[in-house]
């Protein structure tokens, strides 16, 4: 996932009822359908924050002193630009109704 999929992302900021039956269509259960969103959740989390670390690395300046911060404007930018960003749940979300998410059931495979 790259930033550009993530500003061009149709997953909703606030939030958006979603019907059960369309959410859990693929499964047939609603509660394997919401684990397999929310470990993708945790993926897609991990992966912005990876990068938006990556972001603000590139703008540190480091000091002797540890009582010294000192705030970067660029640091502030990039930080609110990745607020303004659709949480992780609702992308999530987005990709399981646009059936984007590869998963299986191993238990039924066997």
């Amino acid at each position: 996932m790259n930033m550009n999929d993530l500003k061009n992302s149709k997953a909703p900021v606030s939030t958006v009822t979603i019907n059960k039956n369309e959410f859990d269509a693929p499964t047939g259960n609603i509660y394997e359908a919401i684990s397999i969103a929310s470990k993708r959740a945790v993926q897609i989390n991990s992966e912005i924050k990876k990068e938006l670390l990556e972001k603000l690395e590139e703008f540190a300046t480091y000091s002797d002193s540890l009582e010294e911060v000192f705030e970067n404007k660029e640091q502030i930018e990039v930080s609110k630009f990745y607020e303004k960003l659709p949480k992780p749940h609702a992308l999530a979300v987005n990709e399981w109704l646009e059936d984007k998410i590869y998963y299986r059931n191993t238990a039924k495979d066997i």
